[in-house]
């Protein structure tokens, strides 16, 4: 489980370095909707490792707390993108 999260967590990041070499506006999104499947993958996994007892409480609501932030800026980003993308045509 812990590579799991290992890999969806740093994903995230991954994707979101390559939308910034995107070739169009649906490309940046594409890759932003890839992060935010991944960030919710690492909610996934993060549930098992609290449900398992791999990790305490405190530690799974730390971390949760941090992905949430993470979906709350992506779902901004891909939001503003579609509209920036249907106002230019």
């Amino acid at each position: 489980m812990s590579t799991q999260i290992l890999r969806s967590g740093t994903s995230i990041g991954a994707n979101v370095m390559e939308s910034r070499n995107a070739q169009s506006g649906l490309d940046f999104i594409n890759k932003m909707n890839i992060a935010l499947k991944e960030a919710d993958e690492t909610e996934f996994w993060l549930r098992k490792l609290l449900a398992g007892g791999y990790i305490e409480e405190k530690g799974y609501q730390s971390m949760h707390d941090d992905n949430e932030e993470i979906v709350r800026i992506l779902v901004k980003i891909i939001k503003t993108m579609k509209q920036k993308c249907n106002r230019n045509g």
